[in-house]
């Protein structure tokens, strides 16, 4: 028994030692944090989740929406519910909304910053100058643009050339006519450069009030889509509540095929509008040569 009391302590004073050695000769640096990937970072990942109160009420609507078509599943016996439901929920505001007019909200943008640069240039400022001081009052649209242009010219950029990039950065057909005001104001020493922007800028408002117009026809088959959407939900609805046995014929392994067929044709027709409503990007006319475009 002694022996082995010898024994182990030998072996604990050894480990000991081990461990002294160890010690003394390990090179201490800052810790090394490892990212643990969680469920909800990986769900986020997963789904493209957008982050904040939108993020937070997708999760909402998409629990709900599986709630509800898990509950329809078990009344109905239609099984594709469960995932019907949360796609119909999720897409239809999507696909039943008309896409945003970027060029309306550029020509807005532009709007805003070249009557700012008007008043400033009238002021006896040079263009540089003008474009400068307009850094902070930039609407949010165009502010990272007009950021780095402030930046380009700050580090002693020719005018003309910040000008160009300018123009490359918002990438847009209805820019192009205001970057090259600015450069011949630029390249002429800001001669009647506030006249011009004024003028401008009222052409600008006209194509505003031609745009809204036109946006407004636009958003006319979307307002009869709804229309129809909630009144065929409603009908649907009706129906099953009065006579639940004119469905009796979906529960069926082909009655649910076919509905899944009649329910990825509209879901298809709701795609082919709004791809049709999209405006396609309209040609440039100030590009640098030899720029890819």
């Amino acid at each position: 028994m002694t022996a082995e009391v010898a024994a182990a302590a030998g072996v604990l004073v050894a480990g000991g030692m081990v461990l002294v050695v160890a010690g003394a000769t390990r090179r201490w640096g800052p810790r090394v944090r490892v990212r643990r990937v969680d469920g909800r970072s990986a769900w986020a990942r997963l789904t493209r989740r957008p982050s904040g109160s939108r993020g937070r009420r997708r999760d909402l609507i998409l629990l709900a929406s599986t709630a509800v078509g898990i509950a329809v599943a078990a009344v109905t016996g239609w099984i594709v519910a469960i995932v019907v439901a949360p796609l119909l929920a999720l897409g239809l505001p999507y696909l039943l909304s008309l896409p945003p007019a970027h060029d309306i909200q550029l020509l807005e943008a532009l709007d805003r910053w070249v009557r700012g640069l008007a008043a400033t240039l009238s002021t006896g400022r040079s263009v540089t100058d003008s474009i400068r001081l307009s850094r902070q009052s930039a609407p949010p649209l165009i502010a990272d643009e007009v950021g780095m242009l402030v930046s380009r010219l700050d580090n002693r950029w020719d005018t003309h050339e910040a000008l160009q990039r300018f123009a490359d950065d918002l990438d847009a057909a209805d820019a192009d006519p205001v970057v090259a005001a600015l450069i011949l104001a630029a390249d002429r020493g800001a001669v009647g450069a506030s006249t011009t922007l004024r003028e401008l800028a009222e052409s600008i408002q006209d194509q505003l009030r031609g745009r809204r117009l036109i946006e407004t026809e636009r958003s006319k088959p979307y307002v009869v889509v709804r229309q129809v959407t909630v009144i065929t939900m409603v009908t649907l609805v009706g129906v099953f509540l009065l006579s639940p046995s004119f469905f009796a014929a979906y529960r069926t392994p082909l009655g649910q095929l076919v509905l899944s067929i009649l329910l990825v044709a509209y879901v298809g027709s709701l795609i082919l509008l709004r791809r049709r409503a999209k405006q396609p990007p309209r040609a440039r006319v100030l590009v640098r040569e030899g720029a890819s475009r």
